[in-house]
């Protein structure tokens, strides 16, 4: 198993910046990937950003540029790095990991980012 806690999120005006952070616990040496998924109000879950084994990072492409992923080499921690930030951004964000030889799914229990206009 897999277990991930996230710190970080909060209240920020347009154009600040906000960093969170996630541990992860448990069979870390089986993570494959770990990520940030967003969800806004009234909207799907959907993924900001990933990291991948041998650091290939991908986003989503209305955060490219403004957001940065990264992680250790331990797979113990990932954290995403927000800029530019926009009241569009606003959603629970949450740190996700993919791990063992099916490809299971860890979730953290979210974090709430809020962006004023």
């Amino acid at each position: 198993q897999v277990q991930l806690a996230e710190s970080g999120g909060g209240l920020v005006q347009a154009g600040g910046s906000l960093k969170l952070s996630c541990t992860a616990s448990g069979s870390t040496s089986s993570i494959s990937a770990l990520g940030w998924y967003r969800q806004a109000p009234g909207k799907e879950r959907e993924l900001a950003a990933v990291i991948m084994t041998g650091g290939i990072a991908n986003y989503e492409d209305s955060v490219k540029g403004r957001f940065t992923i990264s992680g250790d080499a331990a797979k113990t921690m990932v954290h995403l790095q927000m800029n530019s930030l926009k009241p569009e951004d606003t959603a629970v964000y949450y740190c996700y990991a993919e791990w063992g030889d099916a490809y299971r799914s860890a979730w953290g229990q979210g974090t709430q980012v809020t962006v004023s206009s």
